[in-house]
């Protein structure tokens, strides 16, 4: 039943819209076991018999896909149909704060305030959310995944450092009643204008905030830092300061913070290295903003945050930046915000929802060892974001961002100053997102994640043995390294056929100079040992893994004329081929 352009180009013949040149099918991806002209759609849309096959196809796709799904960090083990199949048919929007139902009422944001509460608890931050309590936690639940989550947090961080301000203007009601008498109705809006604090005497660099991560951090935060017009270490360093790399004196300043032990290694960032970068920029002025990993989308990998934080904090004392006066008003001396001259964020995307149980298993002794501590017990942690469509499993993208009520813009002693109404990233926000999440912890337990929590970690120790089994037998080493708690395992790149039929992610990795493509796979719930067993027997085929050339490095190439400001975009990189 295959239908070409000249179906589309009758049917649509006689509207404005424009023609296809050719038939789209053509010009886009092909997919296994998909029949793409039975996808397309026209004016008059399609048949119930037509819809009916590509459902099925559809179908048989998704299944077979999921069946085998390996390559990435989601939990393909889902459980929402009963509960939740009848509110597809609702509208639900949670737009705007989740701690004001406003006027939209079809919204479940009790639900998600239930669900806040839950990882306030887990994270260690004080509960109930209180407005007038800067120590109580804010946060909401994103849409878009733990992507959202970076881009709030940065944004949130960068407007914090930069000395930003929101004021309510007083004015906007006397303009809005003296335009009505000349005959203009004019809506009176509650407007809020961004205000920057005053310059610093002698501190030119008091509100450039500079933005460190590790090498093995997600593109999302890069991505977010271009977005926001926020400048990393190297890009200053480069420009600035060209020849005084802390780490390599009269050499080119790291794109990134390294990681330990470079590429072969766990993958959390090197402390050392950070600290020694991060006092270089104190020194000088400039507010930090870190970015922390707690589960790197590659390698797994926890950075230590509270080994990180012991280490800066006497950086931070030295150089007045653990806390300082934000002056906003010129005629009052005594008008100021007491902020931090740092930032911490942790990208917890995975780790963030299921280590807090490890920790419960290893209080417990059910297991050996844990991780290191990231959450809100830690004084200098400012937010968190988590994904939970990851170790929760969700059949959308969806996640939550967390703060304390003091650092969002909105000084809590002083009701002039206050945050816009709707202090989420979105407007509208899903508000089925928040009901998924709710479900699952409604049926689960503490005990039954920290279960949970072993199950995988066990699954992971087994696929290892597995993959170290099969170097023997195979009489080649194929590079399985996990780094300790991560639920990933990666080993040398296999066959476009294998890397399909798993969604195997990719990654290439320079070792000792030269050139390595890897794959690597998650142990999420959904995983067993039969379908471990089975991926190597495909591993154990002649042929699964093809050769990969010996290539060194290739000298980094630098621009004849330097632009003002370097940036750095791994857009295709840490697992997202």
């Amino acid at each position: 039943m295959n239908r070409d352009a000249n179906h589309f180009r009758n049917q649509d013949s006689h509207s404005n819209a424009s023609m296809p040149i050719h038939h789209s099918s053509s010009a886009y991806p092909s997919l296994r076991n998909i029949t793409i002209e039975d996808f397309q759609l026209s004016s008059t849309g399609l048949t119930e018999e037509q819809r009916a096959q590509a459902l099925a196809q559809l179908h048989e796709y998704l299944s077979i896909q999921k069946a085998n799904f390996l390559g990435y960090q989601v939990n393909q083990q889902l459980d929402y149909e009963d509960d939740l199949k009848p509110y597809l048919n609702y509208h639900v929007n949670n737009v705007g704060d989740p701690f004001i139902d406003g006027n939209l009422t079809i919204h479940s944001k009790w639900m998600e305030r239930a669900v806040l509460d839950y990882y306030a608890r887990v994270w260690n931050a004080r509960l109930p959310h209180n407005p007038a309590d800067g120590e109580s936690y804010w946060g909401y639940v994103v849409s878009m995944g733990c992507t959202e989550g970076n881009l709030y947090g940065l944004w949130n961080a960068r407007d914090y450092l930069a000395g930003k301000l929101l004021l309510e203007e007083h004015t906007a009601e006397e303009e809005a009643r003296v335009a009505s008498f000349g005959g203009h109705p004019r809506s009176l809006l509650r407007r809020l204008i961004y205000k920057q604090a005053l310059p610093l005497d002698g501190q030119p660099h008091a509100y450039t905030p500079v933005v460190f991560y590790s090498e093995d951090t997600h593109y999302s935060i890069i991505k977010a830092g271009i977005v926001l017009g926020l400048h990393t270490f190297y890009q200053i360093g480069q420009h600035y300061y060209p020849n005084e790399n802390p780490l390599a004196p009269g050499q080119p300043w790291s794109k990134e913070v390294p990681s330990t032990q470079g590429s072969t290694g766990p993958g959390s960032i090197d402390i050392p290295s950070l600290v020694k970068l991060v006092e270089f920029f104190a020194a000088k002025g400039y507010p930090i903003l870190i970015c922390f990993n707690y589960g790197t989308t590659f390698k797994g990998a926890y950075d230590d945050v509270e080994a990180a934080g012991k280490a800066l904090m006497p950086i931070f004392q030295r150089y007045g930046l653990h806390e300082r006066k934000v002056y906003y008003d010129p005629s009052d001396p005594n008008q100021f915000d007491l902020r931090t001259g740092y930032w911490f964020h942790v990208d917890g995307a995975l780790g963030a929802a299921y280590m807090p149980f490890v920790e419960m298993a290893y209080n417990a002794e059910k297991i050996a060892q844990r991780g290191p501590n990231f959450d809100f017990r830690l004084p200098f942690v400012h937010s968190i974001a988590m994904s939970g469509h990851k170790w929760i499993g969700a059949p959308c993208p969806c996640g939550i961002y967390m703060t304390k009520t003091k650092y969002q813009l909105r000084p809590p002693d002083n009701p002039e100053y206050i945050g816009s109404p709707d202090t989420t990233f979105a407007g509208s926000r899903n508000g089925l997102s928040a009901m998924i999440l709710w479900d699952y912890l409604a049926k689960t337990s503490y005990e039954g994640e920290i279960e949970k929590a072993l199950y995988t970690e066990k699954m992971a120790e087994y696929a290892v043995q597995k993959l170290k089994e099969l170097e023997q037998h195979l009489g080649e080493s194929l590079w399985v390294e996990r780094t300790p708690l991560s639920l990933t395992i990666r080993f040398k790149q296999a066959n476009p056929n294998i890397i399909f039929k798993y969604s195997l992610s990719s990654e290439t990795l320079f070792v000792n100079g030269q050139k390595r493509a890897y794959n690597h796979i998650f142990i999420m719930a959904h995983v067993t040992t039969q379908l471990i067993d089975q991926l190597i027997t495909d591993l154990r085929q002649p042929g699964a893994f093809p050769s990969q050339p010996t290539v060194a490095k290739p000298p980094e190439i630098a621009p004849t004329r330097h632009p003002k400001h370097l940036a750095h975009f791994p857009h295709l990189g840490r697992g997202f081929h």
